[in-house]
């Protein structure tokens, strides 16, 4: 079906990009040069020049179309800075993600292929190994790795990444200091990582150092030393703007101001030997403009001035089967990409009647129209709860495989379930005692509302459906979209009263799943915790789940392991904390080939010699990395 337009755009594509190259410079199917931007390199809100751009990188001030890749969705305002070590990182060209580090300008050890479960080298050199116990893990180096300044990449590196993150309390060390012990060198090329253990001497959680290993990026030694000195106290430290920083990945900063973020590639990358990639990634330019709301970038889109959306299209399959665009994603049927999270409403366990009555919580959940918020807030890039019963798993084969389905078949609900939902509030003894259609609580009419970001289009829909689902069983629930900035910091508050339901997901893919999404649903040690980022937002307690949650890291018996997380799926289902209210690509993944081609959709290989499929992770998550390696140009 796809298929069809593609031949025909395609060779309409090739007339048009032969006049893009033949101008050389033209702009007419990209965002506008900014004030600043220059051939000869790029202004950095700093005030110096990036990326060590010549005269010629660019023609008139402009990013030369057939050497640009450009991104959406994900980046959402001016940089903060080019500095990882930043607690207010929100730099796009290096970001932790849903999917593994973003392996662009900052490179991991390893990386995470979330459609095999594979963990691959980078800067490391074959496979990592555990010593008996299971307390350190062990990895080299590749004596190739270099950093943009020509420099080795050296264990030393590694081992300072770790100790400066702890020095100034960087995300980078804060975000694993519960799990890992010490990172240290083992000689040049040697690192060792040291678990934290518990009381019985075992390590308190392997999978975390999996993840570590995956998403912790490796800093230069030399230039810690200098941003430490160069700053009088660790708040300055982590705020540098780090414009000079080494970096060891194919693109490094080149240009950013308020209306786009522009990376270069260094063509002089380590990664081009044959023991890594083989080659230099295909575009020059990396770039992100910033755009004002999901209908801007979908125009955009259409007319080809991004080629790598992450952006949330409704009914994406009419840009090609009714605009007959050249556009592409992994999957050609519906749900089109990866579905591997859950938007999940959250009942906040601060609001008494939330709190007290698991009934309530179960009721709200059984009467929304899950079907609906599918077509409607994610125009059916879901699969069903009835295609894909609910758990505490997403619908990938390997993690539905980890629970017995028909264990817990009784507990499941597909949604839309008002009369069951009624029995189960008049059976609690949540009634309507005066006659005006709302159940009381207490003596109490039953008031909530339904939260989530203004501007987010998916879950606003979802949220009027839950508030929907509401009326239908007498609870009075009402919709509240404050801005995301409000409430991000609100949900980080353990202590918050002011969203009553709330939407916000659960970790999507990675070596630690599905644990940490367990942990997240349910864990105690998220509960109380101030600017809490990492999980249970709502606040549950549940001392069993607990105690289950704790026993999967050091459990490597799988039968154990089905029990643990069946267990886990009977009480998430009972005492339901949160509802899932959909399946959803950890990030929406879409390609315009109107100016590139060879995008990785199903079946397309990487260049590196590991014959893999190259999973849809935005060309720069992970493994998604090796898609920059194999694009093409249109003729």
């Amino acid at each position: 079906m796809k298929k069809t337009w593609k031949i025909l755009s395609l060779l309409l594509a090739a007339v048009m990009i032969a006049g893009v190259l033949a101008a050389c410079g033209d702009t007419s199917a990209q965002p506008a040069a900014t004030g600043g931007e220059t051939a000869g390199g790029a202004v950095t809100p700093g005030g110096t020049t990036a990326g060590g751009g010549t005269a010629g990188d660019t023609a008139g001030g402009t990013l030369p179309r057939e050497e640009t890749l450009y991104y959406s969705g994900l980046q959402f305002g001016v940089i903060n800075n080019w500095n990882p070590l930043s607690a207010t990182n929100n730099n796009w060209v290096f970001q932790e993600s849903a999917l593994g580090a973003r392996e662009l300008m900052f490179e991991s050890p390893y990386m995470y292929d979330f459609m095999t479960g594979d963990i691959l080298p980078l800067l490391a050199e074959g496979d990592y190994s555990w010593n008996a116990d299971m307390t350190e893990l062990s990895y080299r180096l590749k004596p190739v790795a270099k950093w943009s300044d020509g420099t080795a990449v050296t264990a030393k590196d590694v081992a300072a990444t770790w100790s400066v993150g702890k020095e100034l309390g960087s995300p980078l060390y804060s975000n694993f200091s519960a799990y890992i012990e010490d990172v240290v060198a083992d000689g040049d090329l040697g690192v060792v990582v040291k678990a934290m253990k518990n009381a019985d001497g075992n390590p308190v959680n392997t999978l975390k150092l999996l993840d570590y290993i995956v998403g912790y990026y490796v800093l230069q030694a030399d230039w810690l030393d200098k941003v430490v000195a160069r700053n009088s106290n660790a708040t300055d430290a982590l705020n540098d703007f780090a414009d000079d920083i080494p970096y060891s990945g194919p693109y490094g900063p080149y240009f950013a101001d308020d209306q786009k973020v522009v990376a270069i590639r260094n063509d002089d990358y380590w990664g081009q030997d044959a023991s890594m990639w083989g080659t230099l990634p295909v575009p020059k330019y990396l770039a992100h403009a910033l755009y004002s709301d999901n209908n801007a970038v979908t125009t955009a889109f259409k007319a080809g001035e991004i080629d790598v959306s992450q952006s949330f299209i409704a009914n994406i399959q009419d840009l090609w089967l009714k605009d007959g665009l050249p556009i592409s994603t992994y999957y050609d049927e519906a749900p089109y990409g990866i579905c591997l999270t859950m938007p999940t409403a959250w009942y906040n366990m601060n609001i008494p009647v939330l709190a007290e009555n698991p009934a309530l919580r179960k009721a709200i959940a059984m009467a929304v129209d899950y079907d609906s918020i599918i077509a409607s807030a994610i125009t059916n890039q879901s699969p069903s709860f009835a295609e894909v019963p609910r758990s505490v798993m997403n619908p990938t084969a390997g993690e539905q495989a980890l629970y017995d389905h028909d264990a817990v078949k009784e507990l499941q609900w597909t949604g839309n379930d008002v009369e069951s939902a009624n029995a189960l509030l008049d059976e609690a003894g949540i009634i309507d005692t005066d006659g005006d259609g709302w159940r009381e609580w207490n003596g109490e009419k039953i008031a909530l509302n339904a939260c989530c970001p203004n501007g987010w289009n998916d879950w606003q829909a979802a949220m009027e459906i839950v508030a929907d689902a509401g009326k239908t069983i007498g609870i009075d629930i009402s919709t509240s979209f404050p801005e995301g900035s409000v409430y991000q910091t609100t949900l980080i508050q353990p202590d918050q009263t002011d969203c009553d339901i709330f939407v916000w997901s659960p970790e999507a893919s990675s070596p630690s799943n599905p644990y940490m999404r367990c942990l997240q649903l349910m864990g105690l040690e998220y509960v109380g915790v101030q600017n809490n980022t990492m999980g249970n937002w709502g606040q549950y307690r549940n001392e069993e789940a607990d105690a289950l949650i704790k026993e999967i890291p050091n459990t490597t018996d799988e039968a154990r392991l089905k029990e643990i997380y069946t267990e886990l799926t009977r009480i998430y289902l009972t005492e339901v904390p949160s509802f899932s209210l959909m399946y959803r690509p950890a990030v929406f993944c879409a390609w315009y080939e109107g100016v590139w081609t060879n995008f990785p959709v199903d079946g397309v290989k990487s260049v590196d010699g590991l014959n893999h499929d190259i999973p849809p992770a935005l060309c720069s998550e992970g493994y998604g990395v090796a898609g920059l390696y194999g694009l093409e140009l249109i003729g």
